[in-house]
């Protein structure tokens, strides 16, 4: 077996920090000057290999975002600025401890105030989730 090619050193050097999604690790190739095929090539090298898998990143990422106490909108926002697909981006979601779960200890450490309700409503919890969770009178400030 050669040399590895350019384009699976510069994929492998991109995935050495983090995991990436194929969009992301295609961009970083493309800014490269890697051609189309070449990109496509390498990233079914990787894919075959188990390095990249968008089901993965994107359940990976959305636990981790919400460890971080990101509401739902906010992590789907960011999975599909990483080009993640509906789909995966969907069931991602559906893997993570309800929104509303998430919001509730975030209120039992900072306590039911606008200042919370804000800071809900800031990390992409849902309207819905911000009113279950935080006194109505303070969900109220929010809007």
């Amino acid at each position: 077996m050669g040399e590895p090619r350019p384009a699976v050193e510069t994929a492998l050097r991109a995935l050495r920090a983090r995991d990436r999604s194929v969009f992301e690790l295609e961009s970083r190739l493309q800014q490269r000057g890697v051609g189309t095929t070449e990109q496509r090539e390498t990233l079914e090298l990787l894919a075959r290999l188990g390095y990249v898998d968008d089901e993965r990143f994107a359940r990976s990422r959305a636990e981790s975002l919400a460890r971080r106490n990101c509401g739902d909108e906010m992590i789907r926002a960011d999975l599909e600025s990483r080009g993640v697909a509906a789909g995966r981006i969907d069931a991602a979601l559906a893997g993570l401890e309800p929104e509303r779960e998430r919001a509730e200890r975030i209120v039992a450490s900072r306590g039911s105030s606008a200042k919370t309700a804000r800071f809900l409503a800031a990390r992409g919890f849902s309207q819905d989730a911000v009113e279950t969770v935080v006194a109505p009178e303070e969900a109220e400030a929010v809007d």
